[in-house]
């Protein structure tokens, strides 16, 4: 049987096209298999595609401020000739709330290596800036039906500000975008095809084996299958190895009007990461907020044995809980009768940071564990794959020797060692927000 690709992607949503997108810019024919009926329908549609910085080593940091160049030269970055409709970076700054498990002493250092600019603010000058935020400390976060939730605030909060950061405007739509430089490069994408065998020659892996019972045959596989890839991992026997385990967690994202004040008359206002309350806010245009969550201790996490089983839905307990918060911080905020927002199912690591690695079953490869929190990254992380790909299959030894990828935008050099299967786990915040 003749191969059908020189690699096989598992997965359409927004890391795997942009894998498929650099292997294919690399001269390799790539051919991309989804279960699910299109492109980024998954959690890439779920995502609130937040850009920052705020990751507690170098090479994340130094991962997400490249990444953040790529969004900001997308059409270049995508190298497309055809027309159509481009995701955009909208640039309006994050603001992160001092809580005690992000201190600003543990990411400034950070910021000064990588050369991400920031402002520290004190009190006084968050409410300044912020005139629609109740600067009030309440940590440790609690349920909203408790007695302390409503208990006044003593000591009042500072923030630290990183003017460059922002999000996408559409998450799917960047998705689309890059499958659409990919086709335009010879990929091929196969919908609506399940994968029930991950089939081997020897001690390498030789395709897979579909759910109609056809087969696609290659000698190079990457796992980018969200929320599915651990069961992935699981058809091929691999991860015994893996020092990190991977599950689906239930997350979900809500859709709320703005309060007056937040947005300056001239623009957007920030992203706002408030770990103190266990919230996060990003602006939907200037009309609307997206209210998530921080994964608090005190809310229990959802997950899940099968991503298929997990509700699209927002429910009336997590709306209540996470807007009820956002309420709390900004005070105009209206809290609607009904809730309405989008559920995702993300693959959480146990240290809630990636595996951008090989593995033990020669010619397999993964892009997983993104844990909610790497949207931001994806236009690098298929250079990342495309790096592994080629360097270890030329016989480079990733595991005993990591090797390292060049930045094109800020001249960094990122250890993908980080990112190992193998790796002593990281030191977190323990949330979607890294």
């Amino acid at each position: 049987m003749s191969d059908t690709a020189d690699v096989l992607v598992i997965g359409a949503g927004v890391i795997g096209c942009s894998a498929a997108l650099e292997l294919a810019k690399s001269g390799l024919r790539v051919t991309v298999v989804d279960k699910l009926g299109g492109v980024g329908v998954g959690s890439t549609s779920a995502s609130s595609a937040v850009v920052r910085f705020n990751y507690s080593a170098f090479d994340g940091v130094a991962t997400a401020w490249e990444a953040r160049h790529c969004w900001e030269w997308w059409p270049e970055h995508l190298e497309k000739s055809g027309p159509g409709p481009l995701a955009s970076f909208v640039r309006t700054g994050l603001v992160a709330l001092d809580a005690p498990p992000v201190p600003r002493g543990r990411v400034t250092p950070l910021f000064d290596q990588v050369g991400v600019p920031y402002q520290e603010w004190d009190a006084a000058e968050l409410a300044a800036r912020l005139p629609a935020l109740d600067t009030g400390r309440y940590w440790p976060p609690t349920p909203v039906d408790e007695d302390e939730f409503f208990a006044d605030a003593t000591v009042h909060l500072g923030a630290l500000h990183t003017p460059d950061a922002g999000y996408i405007d559409d998450p799917q739509l960047a998705a689309l975008n890059l499958a659409d430089a990919a086709r335009e490069r010879g990929v091929t994408f196969c919908f609506n095809t399940e994968v029930t065998a991950v089939l081997q020659r020897g001690d390498r892996v030789s395709g897979v084996r579909l759910a109609d019972g056809s087969r696609l045959s290659a000698p190079v596989l990457v796992n980018a299958a969200g929320p599915w890839s651990g069961a992935l991992n699981r058809l091929a026997g691999v991860g015994a190895e893996f020092t990190v385990r991977v599950r689906p967690l239930r997350q979900e994202v809500h859709h709320v009007a703005a309060p007056p004040g937040y947005h300056p008359a001239d623009g957007l206002g920030p992203v706002v990461a408030d770990l103190d309350l266990g919230i996060y806010l990003r602006p939907d245009g200037r009309d609307f907020l997206l209210v998530g969550g921080t994964e608090p201790e005190c809310d229990p996490l959802e997950w899940v044995d099968d991503p298929d089983r997990a509700g699209p839905g927002a429910t009336v307990p997590r709306f209540r809980a996470q807007v009820t918060r956002a309420a709390r911080r900004l005070p105009g905020l209206r809290v609607p009768h009904r809730p309405s927002g989008i559920a995702g199912v993300y693959d959480v690591t146990d240290d809630w940071a990636p595996i951008y690695d090989r593995t033990d079953l020669d010619g397999f490869y993964v892009a997983m564990g993104t844990s909610g929190n790497q949207f931001k990254n994806a236009p690098l992380v298929g250079r990342f794959v495309a790096t592994l790909v080629h360097e270890t299959e030329a016989g480079h030894d990733h595991d005993r020797r990591p090797l390292h990828y060049a930045c094109e935008h800020t001249g960094h050099h990122i250890n993908l060692g980080a990112f190992s299967r193998k790796r002593r786990p990281n030191t977190s915040s323990g949330t979607v927000l890294g």
